[in-house]
């Protein structure tokens, strides 16, 4: 298994202790919680069952909760429970699963894995007053460890680890499973036998965002180039539905959320929520705030107050790669072009995708940023910085890194196909970003110029306008 060490050794762990445990797994669709737990306990898991998605169940299905229970019924029937009668509500499906498990204990550890645990919470089904029963009357008091695991993080954060009834405080540990960084994306290659660069993984990244699913689609032999046209932008390509089902299987509001998304994906630095209002032509309530937090916890956007600005002023950004790349490039075309990613790979387009997109890649691996700067364990807080005047030539940031220690990095990221160069002009530009930025800091604050690119800088005598230089080795770092 690539990567996920620390939460297998977490995991092993708490398979071990000598009390009960429930334990909560969630993170971003496609992100790999099924394999973790699938991998770690190998032939360990006492019984399993999935919730039927909304895709499969269908939207406009009648009866959710009677499938959702039939299927229940069928994992306990396949996995040695004697034949009996489908139960009619949550309650006495756990009450079977408890005299399933009560039937077949042998004193050793028992271990139950509930996978997408928020699809099996249809509308007024009583799943979580099933669930809590279950829990808190009989499992908490047994040799016995369950493994939950959801995709709609909101749901698991919100009916799960932050239950304020039943549930207040009975998940014994979570993991929330992030993308892969891309040191973890080279090792996946590698694993799978794929010859590619760190220059193509990277652009792999702006596009696919670390996630194992979508990366272990791609062919030998082929291109980063014939894998992207194979995946999206051939007939019957892999991932062309893969957006919609997305929102589909993990919100409540699929199309609320898309609407928010397709508005934040139209600028690099966010916006406000009263300008989502506007452009998104929502109205301004309880079911923004929820359409909002959900797209937070399953880390589709991030919430940030830029440089200089109030709370009151705080920015939705959209971070996901995949959903950043398929509203740029996929959505909303009749017809897909065989071939369209080879043949434009050098298109003035792409180009200009290419350094919005590796900015994204900057923003999701500020860690290893920081260690590149040799302050890890820094106290910071990072955003973006545009300053904007009518009697003054305005400047944009891409990244601003506030250090404890009173240092601001100052950072500029360039994907380029060769060293950056620095002439008088852009030394000039970057003297008046200081500038005006020094104005805006406190007077003990230090500014030091930072450049995150690919390669490098060349050698001239404007290379010191960066007292910092970070390479894309950094980044697999």
């Amino acid at each position: 298994m690539i990567g996920r060490g620390k939460e297998t050794a977490e995991l092993l762990d708490l398979y071990e202790s000598d009390k009960a445990e429930l334990v909560a797994i969630y993170g971003r669709r496609r992100v790999g919680k099924t394999f973790l737990v699938d991998e770690t306990f190998k032939g360990r898991i006492t019984f399993r069952h999935a919730g039927l998605s909304r895709i499969e169940d269908g939207e406009n299905s009648s009866q959710p909760l009677k499938k959702q229970l039939e299927a229940f019924y069928y994992s306990l029937i396949t996995q040695g429970m004697k034949k009996s009668h489908c139960p009619k509500d949550w309650l006495e499906a756990f009450f079977m699963l408890e005299m399933h498990l009560q039937e077949i204990d042998d004193g050793s550890r028992q271990l139950i894995f509930l996978d997408e645990l928020p699809w099996m919470d249809t509308p007024k089904s009583g799943f979580i007053t099933g669930f809590e029963a279950f829990w808190n009357s009989w499992a908490c008091h047994r040799n016995i460890m369950v493994v939950i695991s959801g995709s709609a993080n909101s749901w698991m954060e919100d009916k799960l680890i932050n239950n304020h009834g039943g549930l207040y405080g009975r998940v014994t540990h979570e993991i929330k499973l992030s993308p892969f960084t891309l040191k973890e994306c080279e090792l996946l290659f590698k694993e799978k036998g794929l010859s590619i660069s760190r220059y193509d993984i990277v652009q792999s990244y702006m596009i696919f965002g670390g996630i194992p699913y979508y990366l272990n689609y791609f062919k030998r032999g082929n291109s980063l180039a014939q894998n992207v046209d194979e995946l999206l932008f051939k007939k019957g390509a892999t991932l062309f539905f893969e957006y919609d089902r997305l929102f589909s299987s993990i919100f409540t509001n699929p199309e609320m959320t898309k609407n928010i998304v397709k508005v934040l994906s139209t600028r690099s630095k966010g916006y406000t929520r009263s300008d989502i209002i506007k452009r998104a032509n929502v109205s301004d309530g309880g079911g923004l705030t929820r359409s909002l937090n959900a797209l937070i916890a399953s880390d589709f956007i991030i919430k940030y107050v830029p440089f200089g600005c109030s709370k009151r002023e705080e920015h939705y950004k959209l971070t996901d790669p995949f959903c950043i790349f398929y509203l740029r490039f996929v959505a909303n075309k009749n017809t897909l072009v065989d071939g369209f990613w080879q043949s434009n790979i050098d298109s003035q387009v792409i180009k200009t995708w290419r350094g919005y997109a590796f900015e994204n890649v900057c923003f999701n691996h500020v860690s290893e940023i920081k260690r590149a700067l040799e302050i890890a364990g820094v106290s910071s807080c990072e955003s973006a910085w545009t300053k904007t005047g009518d009697d003054e030539k305005g400047t944009q940031i891409d990244l601003l890194i506030q250090r404890k220690d009173n240092v601001v990095n100052m950072c500029e990221m360039k994907f380029y196909s060769e060293d950056v160069v620095v002439d008088k002009e852009y030394d000039l530009l970057l003297r008046h970003r200081h500038e005006l930025l020094q104005e805006n800091l406190p007077r003990k604050s230090t500014i030091q110029n930072t450049l995150i690119t690919t390669f490098g800088i060349k050698d001239n005598e404007y290379k010191w306008s960066y007292e910092k230089v970070i390479t894309m080795e950094d980044l697999f770092k």
